[in-house]
């Protein structure tokens, strides 16, 4: 697998699409249709992705036994880009024990009685986890910027909301990451960029086909109708937190398969980098081996 992981030079693969500094980035110079010039069929495709998930898996593996590093990955999406069938795929060979998948919607009552953080961090992964963010604490400057009256809700003190406070959620979540970083909690930040016609067809889809109709809800049309706005919010966000601490992969998103194969390269880079190992047992574990040893060997005679 290494050699067909290098052939294809994931890394350089990934180097387009990483953003450590946002300031001068445009959405504009990520097309969602694009695939890095690769051309694979769809058995090709999943053998690689396979073949990258069983080395993330083995990765995980040695991060869940050593416990010292955690992992948080954050997917940010419209609505049809492929993060749920992402999160199945590139996922799934990884131990349920180690890994738990958290999905924010639309917050209750208490939670708005807390800062727009609250619920967010509750949720963080101990070590030798990895923790999924299926939507985040990024909804707060996203969903809470586009859709008007949703600040209203979260009842912040009057005189703290003014023009410059999706500057200052910028900072704030810059430096709860740095923060992150300080403590072994690496985090990994996916937005999946789909193109509105990409979006147009999925949704079509969804509506002719009994088996994914229940995905359809009439709050992705209404989305849809703030098209430009989110695009806008989307891109000042990544000029506003990428960082090299915790930069973001702004992935294409058109073609499903290049999209889980990019996702699923970036975590085997970021847990390779972490470089986790099975932990050596102590002099005192190492006695009791050897004492348990001698004693099944003693009942098998």
């Amino acid at each position: 697998m290494r050699e067909r992981m290098s052939s294809l030079k994931i890394a350089k693969l990934l180097e387009p699409y990483r953003i450590e500094n946002g300031q001068s980035f445009r959405l504009t110079q990520v097309d969602p249709a694009d695939t890095s010039g690769l051309s694979l069929d769809h058995e090709a495709a999943g053998g690689l992705l396979k073949e990258c998930v069983e080395r993330l898996t083995e990765l995980q593996e040695r991060l869940y036994a050593e416990r010292r590093w955690a992992v948080l990955v954050i997917f940010q999406a419209m609505d049809a880009a492929g993060n749920d069938s992402i999160i199945k795929h590139v996922m799934s060979g990884i131990n349920p024990q180690g890994c738990r998948v958290y999905s924010f919607r639309k917050p209750s009552e208490d939670e708005l009685d807390h800062d727009y953080m609250w619920r967010y961090l509750s949720r963080i992964p101990e070590r030798g986890h990895i923790g999924i963010f299926n939507r985040s604490y990024y909804e707060e400057v996203l969903v809470v910027r586009v859709e008007r009256g949703l600040l209203s809700r979260e009842h912040i003190p009057g005189a703290l909301v003014g023009r410059n406070i999706w500057r200052q959620r910028y900072e704030d979540i810059v430096g709860t990451e740095r923060y992150f970083a300080r403590n072994g909690i690496a985090v990994c930040k996916f937005f999946l960029h789909v193109s509105k016609a990409e979006q147009r067809r999925r949704f079509v889809d969804r509506l002719n086909q009994p088996d994914k109709r229940w995905k359809f809800s009439p709050a992705d049309l209404a989305s849809r109708a703030h098209w430009d706005g989110y695009m806008r919010a989307y891109e000042e966000m990544i000029q506003g937190t990428a960082t090299r601490e915790s930069p973001w992969h702004v992935v294409p998103a058109d073609n499903k398969w290049f999209t889980r194969l990019v996702v699923a390269a970036v975590l085997f880079e970021k847990l390779k980098s972490l470089d986790p190992h099975y932990p050596e047992p102590s002099a005192e574990l190492k006695r009791q081996i050897k004492a348990a040893r001698a004693a099944l060997a003693r009942e098998k005679k």
